[in-house]
């Protein structure tokens, strides 16, 4: 049996993933917290500092599990800020080193400790995923560590910036995420009248692409160095379209407004004919063709971003 294959074509825009990570104190709760409408959830005190709406969760690696996911079914904020991954990664491990009774992570033995790690750090990441497709922005922050780095077929190690994280779950992080900022200090290097280094400035700045130095990447094609302003990154991370679209849901219905109006509305300004929404409609045994597509407003507006998914047309 042949299967039909539903192919789309054109940009689908949907709520960014994002990693942002640097030293401490450079400013990465305060960088996070320019997102849209940002939610906290705090798992090590960071944004006391700060004016924001937020969820603190310190001792429980499943309460910060159930939190995430309660997030996904509610609409109280554009985007989910996660502050930070190293500190929940150790609420993973406490959780795991009690359910197994070990005193260590690294009491396991054979690295088996780190892959139940690897699994509560991925249960986690699917939690991020449903907030995603809420319609929410997610965005993790992260510290920075420094770690020697030793090239195989090299001569030599060099220092390298990479995410706290255990060696099995930063790829994973970082494969996760549609950007991953690293944030630090610009720091001119200067020879001295006696011949010696002398290093000044201290800029604040933004790396948004893979260096041997530092992980970092992005898909909005940014240049590789940005100063760290949010603004520079501000357009790529304005109100997602399903948030948006659910949100005129709820105002259609809250003003009362006539679907099949409404409908049409969508139609016009998504470039949907009738005839494509019949073509949808045939496949489900409770369409009647004599009934004009109009009458099934009330099946089609809450399912629009699916729809238009299907035909292949553009989320904006």
């Amino acid at each position: 049996m042949a299967i039909k294959l539903n192919i789309t074509r054109g940009k689908v825009q949907r709520p960014q993933k994002v990693v942002v990570y640097g030293p401490e104190g450079i400013g990465k709760t305060t960088f996070a917290s320019n997102f849209p409408n940002p939610l906290f959830i705090d798992t090590e005190g960071g944004s006391a500092h700060l004016d924001v709406a937020r969820i603190e969760c310190r001792d429980s690696w499943n309460d910060l599990l159930e939190t995430i996911k309660e997030v996904a079914h509610q609409d109280i904020c554009k985007t989910l800020v996660l502050d930070t991954a190293d500190w929940a990664e150790q609420l993973a491990i406490s959780a795991i080193c009690t359910k197994y009774k070990q005193p260590s992570i690294e009491s396991f033995g054979y690295g088996k400790g780190y892959t139940y790690v690897s699994e509560e750090i991925e249960k986690m990441l699917n939690a991020l995923n449903e907030v995603i497709e809420s319609g929410k922005h997610v965005v993790i922050t992260a510290h920075a560590k420094m770690r020697k780095q030793e090239l195989p077929d090299e001569q030599g190690a060099f220092d390298r910036w990479e995410l706290k994280l255990t060696r099995q779950t930063a790829p994973i992080v970082k494969e996760w995420a549609d950007a991953v900022f690293f944030l630090n200090y610009k720091t001119y290097v200067s020879q001295s009248d006696n011949g010696s280094a002398k290093a000044s400035g201290g800029k604040r700045v933004m790396y948004t692409s893979h260096h041997p130095c530092w992980d970092a990447k992005n898909r909005y094609g940014l240049e590789d160095m940005l100063d760290m302003d949010y603004q520079n990154i501000a357009e790529h991370f304005s109100e997602s379209p399903v948030a948006d679209r659910k949100s005129q849901m709820k105002k259609i219905n809250a003003e009362g407004k006539d679907l099949k109006e409404q409908l049409k509305e969508f139609m016009e300004r998504d470039g949907v004919t009738e005839d494509e929404l019949k073509e949808l409609l045939s496949k489900s045994k409770n369409f009647d063709e004599r009934i004009p597509v109009t009458d099934y407003a009330d099946k089609l507006l809450p399912k629009w971003d699916s729809i238009l998914s299907k035909l292949g047309k553009d989320l904006f």
